[in-house]
């Protein structure tokens, strides 16, 4: 290997190597398999479509816009690469979802968290309510 560096997205990194028989150089481009696994127990690849998918329901009829959706899945995706480890379960995928929904749209963040948290009476929605209510207070 000749030289290495994080590409731009920072997902994956680039390698000029060098062939050892004929001194030909190339690159390579390098990426970590990132791998959800699934309640069930099942693992599938990690897919930003998914995210945006799971969270383009709870932004119904909200002004929220497919690029703003695509950003938000590129934030959940850096959020789960950063904890480094090559399979995470939707637990955390859930979870990663929940800060920048929030960040875009608060009643958005609540449908999604009333389905994610498994809301179950009006107490629920209203002590998340009072949550989101202190934390634009501070």
């Amino acid at each position: 290997m000749i030289d290495s560096r994080t590409a731009e997205d920072g997902a994956s990194t680039r390698r000029r190597r060098q062939c050892q028989a004929c001194s030909r150089r190339f690159t390579t481009v390098e990426t970590v398999a990132l791998a959800v696994v699934k309640r069930c127990g099942t693992t599938e690849p990690f897919s930003r479509d998914k995210v945006v998918s799971g969270v383009r329901r709870a932004c119904q009829g909200r002004p929220v816009s497919e690029d703003q959706l695509a950003v938000l899945a590129h934030q959940v995706e850096e959020q789960i690469r950063g904890t480094g480890a090559a399979e995470v379960d939707s637990h955390q995928v859930g979870l990663a979802v929940l800060e920048p929904l929030r960040e875009l749209d608060e009643v958005a963040y609540l449908r999604f968290a009333s389905v994610y948290r498994s809301f179950e009476s009006i107490d629920d929605f209203l002590t998340e309510i009072a949550s989101l209510k202190r934390e634009d207070a501070d």
